[in-house]
Protein backbone atom coordinates (compact mmCIF):
# COMPACT_ATOMS: atom_id res chain seq x y z
CA UNK A 1 0.00 0.00 0.00
CA UNK A 2 1.19 3.75 -1.06
CA UNK A 3 -0.25 6.65 1.17
CA UNK A 4 -0.49 10.34 -0.83
CA UNK A 5 -1.38 13.50 0.22
CA UNK A 6 -2.39 15.54 -2.48
CA UNK A 7 -2.72 19.50 -2.01
CA UNK A 8 -3.89 22.07 -3.93
CA UNK A 9 -1.02 24.66 -4.26
CA UNK A 10 2.46 24.43 -2.74
CA UNK A 11 3.68 24.76 0.79
CA UNK A 12 5.58 28.04 0.84
CA UNK A 13 5.26 28.87 4.72
CA UNK A 14 8.86 27.79 5.55
CA UNK A 15 7.92 26.38 9.06
CA UNK A 16 5.32 24.47 7.40
CA UNK A 17 7.21 22.98 5.08
CA UNK A 18 9.55 21.85 7.79
CA UNK A 19 7.22 20.32 9.56
CA UNK A 20 5.81 18.46 6.89
CA UNK A 21 9.45 17.27 5.79
CA UNK A 22 10.32 16.08 9.06
CA UNK A 23 6.46 14.09 9.49
CA UNK A 24 7.25 12.70 5.87
CA UNK A 25 10.65 11.53 6.52
CA UNK A 26 9.43 9.64 9.48
CA UNK A 27 6.06 7.96 7.92
CA UNK A 28 8.54 6.55 5.02
CA UNK A 29 9.88 4.21 7.80
CA UNK A 30 6.10 2.53 7.91
CA UNK A 31 4.85 3.42 4.58
CA UNK A 32 5.53 4.60 0.76
CA UNK A 33 4.35 8.17 1.62
CA UNK A 34 4.46 10.73 -0.88
CA UNK A 35 2.82 14.61 -0.68
CA UNK A 36 1.45 15.83 -4.30
CA UNK A 37 1.38 19.20 -4.74
CA UNK A 38 -1.26 19.86 -7.86
CA UNK A 39 -0.18 23.69 -8.84
CA UNK A 40 -2.87 26.30 -7.55
CA UNK A 41 -4.64 28.08 -10.20
CA UNK A 42 -3.23 31.47 -11.86
CA UNK A 43 -5.27 34.53 -12.86
CA UNK A 44 -8.21 33.44 -10.49
CA UNK A 45 -10.14 37.13 -9.94
CA UNK A 46 -12.45 36.43 -13.31
CA UNK A 47 -13.82 33.10 -11.98
CA UNK A 48 -16.14 32.48 -9.41
CA UNK A 49 -16.09 30.14 -6.10
CA UNK A 50 -17.70 27.61 -8.36
CA UNK A 51 -15.64 27.72 -11.05
CA UNK A 52 -12.47 27.44 -9.41
CA UNK A 53 -13.53 24.42 -7.33
CA UNK A 54 -14.71 22.76 -10.46
CA UNK A 55 -11.10 23.81 -11.91
CA UNK A 56 -9.25 22.50 -8.74
CA UNK A 57 -11.42 19.26 -9.09
CA UNK A 58 -10.63 18.56 -12.44
CA UNK A 59 -6.91 18.51 -11.42
CA UNK A 60 -7.57 16.34 -8.29
CA UNK A 61 -9.05 13.57 -10.29
CA UNK A 62 -6.69 14.01 -13.21
CA UNK A 63 -4.43 13.09 -10.03
CA UNK A 64 -5.93 9.68 -9.02
CA UNK A 65 -5.44 6.38 -10.73
CA UNK A 66 -8.71 4.22 -11.26
CA UNK A 67 -7.89 1.86 -8.30
CA UNK A 68 -6.69 5.14 -5.76
CA UNK A 69 -9.03 5.24 -2.65
CA UNK A 70 -9.94 8.84 -1.98
CA UNK A 71 -10.11 9.95 1.36
CA UNK A 72 -11.23 14.07 1.94
CA UNK A 73 -9.98 15.89 4.37
CA UNK A 74 -13.30 18.39 4.84
CA UNK A 75 -14.68 19.73 7.44
CA UNK A 76 -17.77 18.07 7.33
CA UNK A 77 -15.95 14.87 7.11
CA UNK A 78 -16.13 12.23 10.50
CA UNK A 79 -14.08 13.51 13.32
CA UNK A 80 -11.87 10.80 14.73
CA UNK A 81 -9.68 10.44 17.69
CA UNK A 82 -6.15 9.87 17.33
CA UNK A 83 -6.50 5.68 18.40
CA UNK A 84 -9.58 5.76 16.54
CA UNK A 85 -7.56 6.87 13.33
CA UNK A 86 -5.36 4.28 13.85
CA UNK A 87 -7.82 2.01 13.89
CA UNK A 88 -9.60 3.22 10.66
CA UNK A 89 -6.23 3.11 8.85
CA UNK A 90 -5.25 0.04 9.90
CA UNK A 91 -8.70 -1.67 8.82
CA UNK A 92 -8.03 0.40 5.21
CA UNK A 93 -4.75 -0.92 4.83
CA UNK A 94 -6.00 -4.66 5.73
CA UNK A 95 -8.29 -4.77 3.56
CA UNK A 96 -5.96 -4.75 0.90
CA UNK A 97 -5.23 -3.68 -2.41
CA UNK A 98 -5.91 0.38 -2.78
CA UNK A 99 -3.54 2.78 -2.77
CA UNK A 100 -4.58 5.76 -0.41
CA UNK A 101 -4.74 9.24 -1.57
CA UNK A 102 -5.95 11.96 1.23
CA UNK A 103 -6.69 15.09 -0.23
CA UNK A 104 -6.57 18.75 1.21
CA UNK A 105 -8.49 21.19 -1.40
CA UNK A 106 -8.63 24.85 -1.77
CA UNK A 107 -9.61 27.56 -0.25
CA UNK A 108 -12.90 27.11 -1.47
CA UNK A 109 -13.37 23.16 -0.74
CA UNK A 110 -13.79 20.26 -2.98
CA UNK A 111 -16.42 20.29 -6.35
CA UNK A 112 -19.18 17.87 -6.33
CA UNK A 113 -17.50 15.73 -9.19
CA UNK A 114 -14.34 15.24 -6.13
CA UNK A 115 -16.86 14.40 -3.45
CA UNK A 116 -18.86 11.55 -5.81
CA UNK A 117 -15.22 10.13 -6.59
CA UNK A 118 -14.64 10.08 -2.94
CA UNK A 119 -14.60 6.43 -0.49
CA UNK A 120 -14.29 8.59 2.98
CA UNK A 121 -14.19 11.95 4.67
CA UNK A 122 -12.20 12.95 7.46
CA UNK A 123 -12.80 16.20 9.46
CA UNK A 124 -9.27 17.00 11.75
CA UNK A 125 -11.43 19.54 13.89
CA UNK A 126 -14.37 21.11 14.32
CA UNK A 127 -12.25 24.33 13.79
CA UNK A 128 -10.89 26.03 10.64
CA UNK A 129 -7.05 25.50 10.04
CA UNK A 130 -5.59 27.51 6.62
CA UNK A 131 -4.83 25.15 4.02
CA UNK A 132 -1.30 25.25 4.57
CA UNK A 133 -1.00 23.97 7.98
CA UNK A 134 -3.30 21.34 7.84
CA UNK A 135 -0.86 19.59 5.77
CA UNK A 136 1.93 19.36 8.65
CA UNK A 137 -1.35 18.46 11.31
CA UNK A 138 -2.74 15.81 9.17
CA UNK A 139 1.06 14.33 8.80
CA UNK A 140 1.54 14.42 12.28
CA UNK A 141 -1.61 12.68 12.88
CA UNK A 142 -0.54 9.90 10.18
CA UNK A 143 3.03 9.14 11.78
CA UNK A 144 1.09 8.99 15.00
CA UNK A 145 -1.97 6.52 13.66
CA UNK A 146 1.33 4.37 12.53
CA UNK A 147 2.44 4.47 16.07
CA UNK A 148 -0.28 3.31 17.77
CA UNK A 149 -0.52 0.45 15.52
CA UNK A 150 2.79 -0.91 15.71
CA UNK A 151 2.24 -0.26 19.60
CA UNK A 152 5.50 2.60 20.09
CA UNK A 153 5.48 5.22 22.81
CA UNK A 154 5.01 8.22 21.15
CA UNK A 155 1.14 8.58 21.58
CA UNK A 156 -0.15 8.65 25.22
CA UNK A 157 -2.82 7.94 26.31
Amino acid sequence: MHISLLTVGRTDIAWVRDGLDTYTARLRHYVPFEVVEIPELRNVSALSRDQIRQREGALILKALRPGDELVLLDEHGREYRSVEFAKWLEKRMSSGGHDLVFAIGGAYGFSPEVYARAGAQLSLSKMTFSHQIVRTIFAEQLYRAFTIIRGEPYHHE
